[in-house]
């Protein structure tokens, strides 16, 4: 890594030209999060991927969409099922450093969060958070770049994807299988909202999601010996899972994450509870929710096959059963000391006075499909994880405009030409 004095005065002139873009992060920033691009189900990604197309062509930044290919039964739907990836770049040379993002959001609580304002210094509205505004500074720290004409000895590579709050199946997901994620890549960073300023994600959790369908025979209670009672059926699989529970949660992860009793793997059960008609009907179908959360060192691909396993048991108990996958996605860990990891330490230690610290996400990150790649990737954002998702998200200003200078000046360092 440079040592920061080598950068001084790229430090400095992307700094000021920065500060001259906080009005305009700020109005972009409102821009999209008066968009309604929920997901589920997806609602206004053509209006939300032209906005930042828009954009990109305004800051005289090269932009390409990709068009997700539909899948399945949304092979003949309507247009609104449309999906929408938007890459641009800044340089050239054969390696890259990648800035990504998404711009779909959680369901609102109502609808005034899509009508944002300011109020304290603090945006407020839904995707302020998670993930709009690291979308404003990723885009406007590219065009300070651009702008202060620094010299770079490869490219810096901006992605913006859709479905993220979903997994990533049709964003992301899409892109790695194509081969269009993270060409040349040689290190990533992502918006994604933290617990503070001072926390840098370098790790997620893996899941799978499933959704268990018990299924009985229904009869009224007075001839309740002619039914089979699902409910009862759900409880003999809920024991036998809550065994698997108490060996999981043996286990701790050895990134870094607090309090001490977050290192450990996880499994939930019941998180959504549904059976039954009437309570005079023995109940013909009852099913639960089973979120397995899966620790970087934990191996993805057995830790389901042991989840199935045991439920592949019981339907040979006679226990008749279905079985949902509702989420899949992979853990990954980078180390903090590469590096990328270094040299966006010490931008957030410059810009922010404060050396942050690594952890571990608790739940699934995009760092995750370059990592599976090989390239270190790890996640800054100017939100807060704690307001993130609820009814008065928000994101400070003073945080949009930190956030952009950090991603620019490590960029600068990353990519610094040393011809």
């Amino acid at each position: 890594m440079l040592e920061p004095s080598a950068l001084q005065p790229t430090s400095d002139s992307l700094s000021r030209v920065i500060d001259s873009y906080r009005s305009d992060i700020l109005e972009f920033t409102k821009a999209l999060v008066g968009i309604r691009s929920e997901n589920p189900p997806g609602r206004a990604y053509r209006e939300c991927a032209e906005c930042i197309q828009n954009k990109l062509k305004e800051l005289d930044l090269e932009c390409k969409e990709i068009k997700v290919p539909r899948r399945g039964e949304d092979v003949a739907g309507t247009s609104e099922l449309d999906r929408y990836c938007i890459q641009s770049s800044y340089g050239q040379g054969k390696k890259a450093l990648y800035f990504h993002g998404h711009y779909d959001v959680v369901p609102a609580s109502h609808e005034s969060q899509f009508h944002p304002y300011v109020e304290a210094g603090k945006l407020i509205g839904r995707g302020s958070a998670d993930m709009k505004g690291g979308l404003a500074s990723m885009i406007y720290a590219v065009k300070a770049m651009k702008t202060c004409d620094i010299p770079l000895s490869g490219k810096l590579g901006l992605t913006i994807v859709p479905d993220e709050e979903t997994g990533g199946l049709n964003g992301s997901e899409y892109l790695s299988t194509a081969g269009l994620l993270g060409k040349d890549g040689i290190g990533m960073i992502t918006a994604e909202p933290s617990p503070s300023s001072d926390v840098v994600w370098n790790a997620n959790r893996g899941a799978i999601s499933l959704r268990v369908i018990v299924k009985g025979t229904p009869a009224h209670v007075g001839l309740h010996y002619q039914g089979v009672n699902a409910f009862e059926l759900m409880l003999k699989v809920a024991t036998r899972l809550q065994k698997h529970k108490t060996e999981v949660e043996t286990r701790r992860t050895k990134f870094k994450i607090q309090p001490e009793a977050a290192r450990r793997s996880i499994l939930l059960m019941g998180g959504r509870c549904e059976g039954g008609t009437s309570f005079n009907l023995v109940p013909a179908e009852c099913s639960f929710t089973v979120d397995r959360r899966i620790n970087p060192e934990e191996d993805f691909e057995e830790e389901k096959q042991r989840l199935l396993s045991i439920l592949d048991e019981l339907r040979k108990e006679n226990i008749c059963l279905d079985v949902e996958i509702l989420q899949e996605g992979r853990s990954s860990g980078c180390s903090e000391d590469s590096p990328i990891a270094q040299t966006l330490s010490g931008s957030i230690e410059q810009i922010t006075g404060k050396r942050p610290v690594f952890e571990l996400c608790p739940a699934l990150l995009e760092i995750r499909f370059y990592a599976d790649r090989g390239i270190p990737a790890f996640s800054y954002g100017p939100g807060l994880l704690s307001v993130s998702h609820g009814p008065k998200e928000y994101v400070d200003v003073n945080n949009l405009v930190a956030c952009a200078k950090i991603y620019a000046l490590t960029a600068a360092r990353v990519l610094k030409d040393k011809s």
